[in-house]
């Protein structure tokens, strides 16, 4: 099974989360993609539900699905946001970002009810780190902000590399939110607490995607089939 099918799976898994009436927050990425296809194929046999989309890219596929939406300043309480993830430990602490639209999907899934992460198993790792870790900043002054984070890096052990992340025409890359985004190739993390603790008193930082407390369960779809993580707990 390659990976797009075991996607699929997973996001077919989170229908089950999914109930009539709910105000639904739709993640970003192509995980959250294959939901969002799903779902609309259910809105389409008569599901009521209502969406609120984590990105530009989002919001443009879920109308396109028929999936109707609302925004997070109309409707601030959520009852279940479903999203993907670009690393997911057994703690379900994760790393997002990958995709750009890490401020978004935080803001989105601190206000849910009830938070579903899908991905499929290589997503699933025992320590954070492998993947660099997203950080958000402001245009202005940004490589001060770079700098800064570098010597909060130093001040933990943490060896490796801080680089602005370049679109595919080479160009900064710019979130919906009009920021930067600067990928941190620390390796392990071994304490992510901290460092989640200390990004955000950076000058210039936004947000980071090290999301930790947020999501309640976790789908993983693999080679011998669908799985489902509560904390530490594994549910078949």
């Amino acid at each position: 099974m390659d990976a797009d099918s075991m996607k699929r799976e997973a996001a077919q898994r989170a229908l089950q989360f999914v109930e009539d009436g709910m105000i639904v927050g739709l993640g970003t990425g192509s995980t959250a993609a294959q939901f969002i296809d799903l779902l609309g194929e259910k809105v389409r046999d008569g599901l009521n539900i209502t969406g609120v989309a984590t990105s530009a890219a989002t919001e443009r596929q879920a109308r396109a699905a028929g999936i109707t939406l609302t925004t997070l300043d109309e409707e601030p309480e959520i009852d279940l946001t479903v999203d993907g993830a670009d690393e997911i430990d057994q703690s379900l602490r994760l790393i997002k970002g990958g995709g750009g639209a890490l401020l978004r999907e935080k803001i989105v899934a601190s206000a849910s009810e009830m938070v579903v992460i899908i991905a499929d198993q290589s997503k699933l790792v025992e320590r954070l780190g492998a993947f660099p870790l997203p950080v958000e900043v402001v245009p202005f002054g940004y490589k001060v902000s770079l700098a800064m984070i570098e010597d909060i890096a130093d001040e933990l052990g943490l060896e490796g590399t801080v680089r602005q992340r370049l679109g595919e025409d080479g160009k900064p890359f710019v979130s919906d939110g009009g920021n930067f985004i600067l990928d941190c190739s620390f390796g392990v993390l071994d304490d992510p607490e901290v460092l989640a603790e200390l990004l955000p008193f950076t000058p210039g930082v936004v947000d980071h995607g090290l999301f930790i407390g947020l999501a309640d369960q976790a789908v993983i779809a693999g080679e011998n089939g669908v799985r489902v993580i509560e904390a530490d707990v594994l549910e078949v």
